[in-house]
């Protein structure tokens, strides 16, 4: 569903894309212009696929819109889908991911300055941040590398949690500073703005409980103009 005509966007956007739900029965998937945050597109959805993603950009390009940029989460897959566009992956999704590795209050040396690499993410630059965690995995290398024989006879890594957590920094470093490669564009480093929007949302849902699913619908579309 468009929500706004492309003759009154500035030609060039900077898309923040990303799903919420509605209880288990349909989400709402927005796409927002960066530069001047306003709503692009959006469409209700079952299930969050990289396809609808996908959908969504090449309708937004068929307005007329020319994407500069694409700033999302790190969901599988996703991030490598635009070949040819610029993509951030969220800085809060990423520390949200570590976070549930690691917990907020990790016990273990390793773990506590892997942690504490992450909350350094949103407030440093590439180099730096790179430095750091080469710098954590040569450190930490071989304990990561300890194993042990299970009760089933199988020899498995000890830590991993931990090797999850780097191994999810690691992999997605080439999108965590993509604003930073490409600071002329003014991307965000963050889906903040959509997230904040979706908040506020469901807190205005709230104050209307009982509302039919297609209230509820009439509701979210006359928000979401917004």
């Amino acid at each position: 569903m468009k929500l706004i005509d492309a003759e009154q966007q500035p030609n060039k956007v900077v898309v923040l894309m990303d799903t919420t739900y509605f209880g288990r029965s349909y989400g709402v998937m927005l796409f927002k212009d960066a530069y001047s945050g306003k709503n692009l597109h959006k469409f209700y959805v079952k299930s969050e696929t990289n396809q609808h993603y996908a959908d969504g950009i090449k309708h937004l390009q068929k307005q007329g819109f020319v994407i500069a940029a694409i700033v999302c989460d790190g969901r599988r897959g996703l991030l490598q889908l635009f070949d040819n566009i610029p993509i951030q992956m969220c800085q809060f999704h990423q520390v949200a991911i570590i976070r549930r590795y690691l917990t907020k209050k990790p016990k273990m040396e390793a773990s506590k300055e892997l942690w504490e690499l992450t909350l350094f993410l949103a407030r440093t630059d590439k180099e730096s941040f790179e430095g750091g965690l080469a710098a954590w995995f040569k450190k930490w290398n071989n304990f990561l590398s300890e194993r042990k024989i299970d009760a089933k006879g199988k020899n498995r890594y000890v830590h991993k949690r931990l090797r999850s957590a780097y191994r999810s920094l690691k992999t997605n470093l080439p999108w965590l500073f993509t604003w930073y490669n490409n600071m002329d564009l003014k991307i965000p480093n963050t889906t903040n703005a959509i997230d904040g929007h979706f908040a506020d949302l469901k807190n205005k849902l709230r104050n209307h409980n009982g509302l039919s699913t297609v209230r509820k619908r009439k509701f979210i579309d006359e928000f979401l103009k917004a």
